[in-house]
């Protein structure tokens, strides 16, 4: 989920070499927080429906035929996300398609997580959805009153935390699939599983503190207006990934013995 690269200091010195355009800035065009706060209130709408729509099928279908929607809103949204993060001038027309994608994808995969949790724990998806709105507006607000401050230390701790986790999950399934290993601490409700948990919500966290950071940067800096579209899906990336990875800790925490 590291798609959006603000934690690399060096890429966001080249992703706006050109974006300290005086003659868009003189016309107004460029990006600002407010209007990267807006795109993304319209690419969560998005991503929103689509989810209804996949839960309602899940709930239709009884767990059958689910796999298109779970495996093509993955794959679709990870394609599109390859292609923005290197080309962002792209981003005004295929975030919302990553949105969309996303969407039938998270709905997907909370309804079946509701449905195998339904007896231990009914409100689950509730749950991770509350506490995912919680840590980001949290994140924001320690962010906004100076409290955390972003410096280049924190940026590469954190850009290298989040490579990490990514090449970890990408061995983790070839190993599964391969039937070479299976770890185990991934998905159960182990001290070891709900610890590794609870780094990965903190990483995630942090990832969401730099996207704010990248946002507010590049407005000052005067990119593009269409980086406002990028900021936005840059956030939205971190978000699905920070909701996924809390609903995954509350699955282990409530499937304990």
């Amino acid at each position: 989920m590291a798609l959006f690269e603000s934690g690399n200091p060096a890429l966001s010195e080249k992703r706006f070499r050109a974006s300290n355009n005086p003659q868009a800035m003189a016309s107004g065009e460029v990006m600002t927080v407010k209007g990267t706060l807006n795109k993304f209130g319209l690419l969560f709408l998005l991503m929103m429906s689509t989810a209804v729509y996949s839960w309602k099928a899940f709930a239709v279908n009884d767990n059958s035929n689910m796999l298109p929607l779970i495996i093509g809103g993955a794959i679709g949204g990870l394609l599109v996300a390859i292609v923005i993060s290197f080309k962002p001038v792209w981003s005004s027309f295929l975030a919302p398609v990553y949105a969309l994608c996303e969407g039938l994808f998270l709905g997907a995969i909370s309804a079946f997580y509701s449905n195998a949790f339904s007896g231990v724990a009914p409100n689950l998806i509730g749950t991770a959805v509350g506490l995912t709105f919680g840590v980001a507006i949290a994140i924001y607000a320690l962010y906004r009153s100076g409290i955390i401050r972003v410096t280049e230390t924190l940026r590469s701790v954190v850009f290298s935390a989040v490579t990490g986790i990514a090449i970890f999950y990408l061995i983790a399934m070839v190993l599964r699939m391969t039937g070479w290993a299976d770890l185990g601490f991934l998905h159960e409700g182990t001290p070891l599983g709900i610890g590794f948990s609870l780094v990965v919500v903190a990483i995630a966290a942090l990832k969401l503190l730099l996207d704010f950071d990248f946002v507010h940067q590049a407005a000052e800096q005067g990119a593009p207006k269409y980086m406002e579209w990028y900021g936005a899906f840059g956030l939205m990336v971190t978000i699905v990934w920070l909701y996924l990875e809390i609903l995954r800790l509350l699955s282990k925490l409530n499937s304990r013995d």
